[in-house]
């Protein structure tokens, strides 16, 4: 099992049984330290912070998915979307920057994908979260 599926598991098991106690605040004080000797580096948690900053933005959401459905140029993005080029290749280049989509070349165009699974699943889970 990878590290980040440990900690959520962990993370998932404490509040179970903060909520089994009917604390309202969280878990108890020894449980709340097990956590923080588990908290990553401060470097790698702005890098969260940034990443997550990526997704604060509709156009780039509807950017990514539509990529989610299949690979597409920068032309088709913009159509799907109703956005400019200009505008669809402006958050593509952040969304490269942020590691989310990938790019190949086809001739003169340039088709564009999602990186990995992963945001996918950051995506279909951010959703099931705010539908529940």
């Amino acid at each position: 099992m990878s590290e980040p599926n440990q900690i959520l598991e962990e993370a998932e098991s404490i509040l179970e049984c903060a909520h089994a106690q009917g604390c309202p605040f969280g878990p108890e004080a020894a449980t709340t330290e097990r956590l923080f000797e588990t908290m990553p580096e401060d470097e790698l948690l702005y890098e969260l912070a940034d990443l997550f900053k990526v997704f604060a933005d509709t156009t780039r959401i509807k950017i990514l998915y539509a990529l989610m459905q299949h690979e597409c140029s920068v032309s088709d993005i913009a159509n799907v979307i109703g956005a400019t080029q200009s505008a669809v290749s402006h958050q593509l280049r952040l969304l490269k920057q942020a590691h989310l989509v990938k790019f190949r070349r086809d001739g003169k165009s340039v088709i564009y994908s999602l990186a990995d699974s992963h945001v996918y699943t950051m995506l279909a889970q951010g959703l099931t979260h705010i539908c529940e």
